[in-house]
C-alpha cells in the first residue's frame, strides 16, 4: 500500500471513528453514506446488499455470494452492482482495533448520469459478468471518498457538494479495473442489464410463485440462456435467489413482530409450513423458534 493511500486512510479512519459511537451501522447526514463499527469477530450474517461501494479502513471482511468468497481489507474495495443476497462476516476486529468500514449506496440513474457526462461509448460486450467484485484500492478513488466524508464536518455544504463528490466516486470506480461491470448494469442490451431487470422483479414479487419462462421473457432470452446468464451474474439460480430473499424476510418478521412461524411462512410465499421450517433450518442452522430464541437471547 502506498504512503499516499495510507495517509488518506488515516484521515478517513479518524472521521469514521468520530461519527460511529459504539458497534453497529451508523447512518450519516449524507443519506447514502453509512459507517460501520464492529469490535469483535462475529458470526456470519445474512443480508441483501444494495448497489453500493464498500471499503475497510481497519480490519477485514468476507462476503459470500452463494459459494463464492469475496475478501476485502484496507488494500481493496468491494462493489455490489445490483441487489444481492449474501452472507457477510467481519474477520478481523478487536476491542482495541475495531473493524471500521464505509458503505456508499448508489442508484442506476446516478451511474447513467456519470457515464453520459464522461462520454463513454456503448460498445460493451454482452458477455455476462459477476455482479459483485473486489478491486485494488486507488488513491484517486480514496481521495474522492475522503472529500465526501469531510462534508460531515460542514453540514451546510452537503446539499451542494455531496452530489458532485458522489459523481466523482462513481467515475473513479467506472475508470477502475472492473468499471465495465458497472457500465453493463445500465447499458440496455447487455446481459447484466437484462439480469438487473429480472432481479428487481424477483425482489418486488419475492412472495409470489413464478415460472422460469416468465423471467426469461422479462430478460428477452431463451430459458436456457436465461438460466446460464442469471447464474453467471448472481452465482445462484433464480429459485435459490428467491428462496434467500424469502427466508431473510421471514427471519426479519419473526424477530421484529414476534409472529407465528406458520403465519410468516405463508406471508413470504411458502405453501407448506414444514417445507419452510426445513429450508429455514438449512439456511440459519436451526428451526425458526429455536433460531429466534437464540437471537433474542
Amino acid at each position: 500500500m502506498s504512503d499516499r493511500i495510507e495517509k488518506l486512510q488515516n484521515e478517513l479512519f479518524q472521521i469514521i471513528e468520530r461519527y460511529s459511537e459504539g458497534d453497529g451501522v451508523h447512518p450519516t447526514a449524507i443519506p447514502s453514506l453509512f459507517f460501520i463499527r464492529v469490535s469483535n469477530v462475529d458470526v456470519p450474517r445474512h443480508g441483501v446488499y444494495k448497489p453500493s461501494l464498500c471499503m475497510v479502513v481497519q480490519g477485514a471482511k468476507e462476503v459470500w455470494l452463494a459459494q463464492e468468497r469475496f475478501r476485502y481489507s484496507p488494500a481493496d474495495y468491494l462493489v455490489a452492482s445490483v441487489h444481492l443476497p449474501v452472507l457477510a462476516q467481519v474477520t478481523e476486529a478487536t476491542p482495541d482495533a475495531p473493524y471500521l468500514g464505509f458503505k456508499l449506496e448508489f442508484t442506476p440513474s446516478q451511474i447513467v448520469d456519470t457515464i453520459h457526462e464522461a462520454g463513454y461509448g456503448e460498445g460493451l460486450s454482452g458477455t455476462p459478468e459477476r455482479a459483485m467484485f473486489v478491486s485494488r484500492m486507488e488513491s484517486s478513488l480514496l481521495d474522492a471518498v475522503l472529500r465526501l466524508a469531510r462534508l460531515l464536518d460542514r453540514p451546510k455544504d452537503i446539499p451542494v457538494l455531496a452530489p458532485l463528490f458522489m459523481k466523482e466516486i462513481l467515475y473513479r470506480v467506472l475508470e477502475g479495473e472492473n468499471g465495465h461491470v458497472l457500465k453493463q448494469v445500465v447499458m440496455e442490451g447487455s446481459s447484466l442489464h437484462q439480469m438487473k431487470e429480472v432481479i428487481e422483479h424477483i425482489i418486488k414479487y419475492y412472495a409470489r410463485s413464478f415460472r422460469i419462462e416468465e423471467l426469461a421473457e422479462i430478460a428477452n432470452m431463451s430459458v436456457s440462456s436465461f438460466h446460464r446468464h442469471f447464474k453467471e451474474v448472481t452465482a445462484m439460480s433464480p429459485i435459490q435467489f428467491q428462496k434467500q430473499l424469502r427466508l431473510q424476510e421471514a427471519r426479519r418478521l419473526l424477530l421484529t413482530e414476534s409472529a407465528d412461524a406458520t403465519d410468516v411462512a405463508f406471508r413470504v410465499g411458502y405453501e407448506s409450513p414444514s417445507q419452510f421450517s426445513r429450508e429455514y433450518a438449512r439456511m440459519f442452522g436451526s428451526p425458526p423458534r429455536q433460531d429466534i430464541k437464540r437471537l433474542k437471547a
